[in-house]
């Protein structure tokens, strides 16, 4: 099968070539997928557990990418809940990877269905960012209606998506990030935009909950805007600074059947927008995943056509 290997962790997505490798098997619990559209996240290569096992075992060459959309081929022992020649989408273990190619094993459990009339790649596109916004939101967050909401990074594949759930669920939202975002993210919904560059962050007043993207400083002062009982979460990484009556809670994702299809609903009836800043194809992916130049969409491969 054609697949996208890494081979060097220093060359990052300099180093990533297209190549064929064997096709993978179905373990316990396992399918595999014949992978439709592929999403690929700025940053993967620098994870750790894109380049070793739960064992902390290397596993160079390695093929990236978590998210996907596709059709089962084949069920390992024991699989439950899904059927071959099903549309799917979903994640594969982040110490797994594999989605940059024709075909993944992937565990059953972080699959959903995809229904027929959403296609693949709005289906690999909303997989990720959906889970991260729901769960901050929701799980972590414990958003309620009527409440305020600062959204770092509204323009980007994970900031739109918080904007939009969270215009839904009733609150109201404060988008942050660059002046050349600004319409972008008021046209998901933000309320409000704030430009980081030139506005001052303070300004916006106390909030029930920040969702921070970016980390470092800007998680710092976020925590002093910070309402009594309120929530500062962030998939940044650990926060120095902390709400003075409140919580700060750095969070990384699990996959759920069941919140993506919540999400997944929401796409088919118009309430949920993806955010795909570029499409390319399996042959000419190298080169766009290894470009420089800055989107504030999610980049997807199309594996078929």
């Amino acid at each position: 099968m054609k697949a996208i290997v890494v081979t060097d962790q220093a060359a990052g997505t300099a180093g990533m070539k297209l190549m064929q490798q064997p096709e993978p098997h179905a373990a316990i619990n396992e399918v595999i997928v014949q992978v439709h559209a592929s999403g690929f996240t700025s940053g993967e290569l620098t994870w750790p557990s894109t380049w070793t096992d739960r064992l902390d075992r290397g596993r160079t060459p390695t093929i990236p990418g978590q998210e996907l959309a596709g059709v089962i081929t084949a069920l390992g022992y024991g699989t439950t809940g899904l059927s071959a020649g099903q549309r799917v989408f979903g994640l594969s273990d982040s110490y797994r990877g594999g989605t940059l190619a024709e075909y993944a094993a992937v565990e059953a459990r972080n699959l959903a269905p995809l229904p027929g009339d959403v296609d693949f790649t709005v289906g690999a596109a909303v997989a990720m960012p959906g889970l991260t916004a729901w769960q901050g939101l929701f799980v972590h967050g414990r958003l309620g209606v009527g409440q305020s909401v600062l959204v770092h990074g509204a323009a980007g594949a994970v900031g739109s998506m918080v904007v939009q759930l969270a215009r839904e669920a009733g609150a109201y939202v404060i988008g942050t990030g660059r002046a050349a975002d600004r319409q972008k993210a008021l046209d998901f919904g933000a309320q409000e935009f704030v430009d980081l560059e030139n506005d001052v962050l303070e300004d916006v007043g106390r909030v029930n909950l920040v969702f921070d993207v970016i980390g470092g400083d800007i998680a710092k002062r976020s925590a002093d805007l910070i309402q009594a009982g309120g929530t500062l979460v962030t998939i940044a990484g650990p926060i120095e600074a902390r709400p003075t009556d409140g919580l700060a809670i750095d969070f990384v994702l699990v996959s759920d059947r069941r919140q993506l299809g919540e999400i997944v609903q929401r796409v088919r009836d118009g309430r949920l927008r993806t955010n795909i800043g570029n499409i390319a194809t399996i042959e000419d992916a190298v080169a766009v995943l290894s470009s420089t130049k800055r989107t504030s969409g999610k980049t997807i491969v199309r594996v078929r056509p």
